[in-house]
């Protein structure tokens, strides 16, 4: 048990008439692999693929980031939006935090299951990866049109 964290996109896949033929193919593909090939209704022949792409486990002051900043303080183990805009906020104040040794901005947070609340190696490699993982989501341009959600469990 404890403090999981995920950071996934959306892809919307559509088979309509008027999707072009690179984007039937993949909803073929998709429904293929996952053993719903021609079992999937006709009428409405979409799919929305989610793909994670961060993850964290007890980075506490990173989950009270988004608890703060994306999910109006409702710290409840919910799915929540999160806009590139926020994604980049995040990614430039854990930069700062690194490179000042200020963590008044980044606090930990206390709570169950959530692991550490000292300023530590922990605390610090937990910024380190957050850099890294973001740094990869929004320097890849095939993200740039995805739909982003964090959500935790505990």
């Amino acid at each position: 048990m404890g403090l999981d964290m995920y950071l996934t996109a959306t892809k919307y896949v559509g088979r309509w008439n008027h999707c072009d033929e690179a984007e039937k193919k993949a909803y073929d593909t998709i429904t293929k692999a996952i053993g719903l090939e021609g079992h999937v209704c006709e009428g409405a022949p979409s799919l929305n693929v989610e793909i994670m792409l961060c993850y964290w486990r007890k980075a506490n002051a990173i989950h009270k980031w988004f608890v703060d900043n994306v999910q109006n303080g409702d710290d409840n183990c919910g799915r929540y939006y999160v806009s590139r805009e926020k994604l980049h906020e995040l990614l430039t104040l854990c930069q700062q935090v690194l490179a000042s040794k200020d963590t008044g901005e980044l606090p930990p947070q206390a709570g169950f299951f959530f692991g550490s609340t000292a300023i530590d190696d922990w605390y610090w490699d937990d910024l380190k990866d957050t850099i890294d993982q973001l740094q990869a989501v929004l320097g890849n341009e095939k993200f740039a049109k995805l739909d982003f959600y964090y959500q935790s469990s505990w």
